[in-house]
């Protein structure tokens, strides 16, 4: 995922005095993660071609929201940068008192990646299909579980969505992280999971998970034979990205970028993903731990 990630991330228009230092990349994660991962690979590319540092420095903790506060709180010099994920879209209204607004405070740089989740079963269930899968659980009501990565966590808020739109009773089963989550999985301890592409993909393709559809608006190259949710429930879509965004009030001329992946489009994702996420969030009744 973070190699692919390399040939399609916008070439960034940056005023010729910038950066006069190193620039410091934050990432709300502990490092190694997907978002982690694609950050090192941007700050490589970055320092190469514009000949200064980019630096990766991890500030986990409050769901990202630390590392957030700290771009919010930098001086708009373009010197310090967020890597900014659903996560944040999600986060504007699973907490009640941020000490900042998140579409208000953070201006969009650019888009880096996307990449779809996968509605993956446990080969015991006995489904194969979208329909199929609506079907047996609702014949089968509060009986099937769903692992996510935590409690407001991406793949939960994209679980959910699934539920509001097909009326359909799982029960969420919160981890701490996607890994632990993704065990369960393998061990049937849990049934289903909307879980990356990046992270699943080769317990797919090795049989021990099934795959009933991916999360975007369209299949995807890599799986090009798996349908996606709206092919069986229009307008569902979800899925994992990431964009550089900075504080408020950074010059437009450092914004700016030269190729598709422009500041207006990463800023109208950020937009509709937090309207759709607070939908969500609302109906599934979710709050901060």
């Amino acid at each position: 995922m973070g190699a692919a990630a390399v040939p399609i991330a916008p070439h960034i228009a940056w005023a010729q005095a910038y950066p006069s230092r190193p620039v410091r990349i934050m990432v709300g994660f502990a490092a190694g993660g997907a978002t982690d991962i694609v950050a090192r690979i941007m700050g490589q590319w970055l320092s190469e071609r514009l000949g200064q540092q980019f630096v990766v420095e991890n500030r986990p903790g409050a769901g990202t929201n630390i590392a957030t506060a700290a771009v919010v709180n930098a001086a708009p010099d373009g010197h310090t940068l967020l890597m900014v994920s659903p996560t944040n879209a999600v986060n504007a209204t699973l907490y009640d008192k941020l000490s900042y607004n998140f579409i208000r405070d953070i201006a969009p740089v650019a888009s880096i990646h996307r990449e779809p989740f996968l509605v993956e079963v446990d080969p015991s269930v006995p489904v194969k299909t979208v329909p199929e899968f609506i079907a047996y659980a609702k014949a089968h009501p509060g009986q099937i579980s769903f692992a996510s990565a935590g409690n407001g966590s991406v793949a939960h808020v994209t679980g959910e969505l699934f539920k509001m739109m097909t009326g359909v009773n799982l029960v969420h089963v919160p981890y701490r992280g996607a890994g632990p989550a993704l065990v369960d999985l393998l061990g049937g301890q849990v049934q289903v999971m909307f879980a990356t592409m990046s992270s699943s993909i080769e317990y797919v393709r090795g049989g021990k998970l099934r795959a009933l559809a991916v999360t975007t608006a369209t299949r995807s190259p890599v799986l090009p034979d798996i349908p996606t949710v709206a092919e069986f429930v229009p307008g569902y879509e979800s899925s994992f990205w990431t964009g550089v965004g900075a504080s408020k009030s950074t010059p437009a001329e450092i914004v700016d970028t030269a190729l598709p992946g422009s500041p207006a489009d990463f800023g109208k994702l950020l937009a509709d993903e937090t309207e759709k996420s607070a939908k969500v969030v609302k109906f599934a009744g979710v709050k901060a731990d």
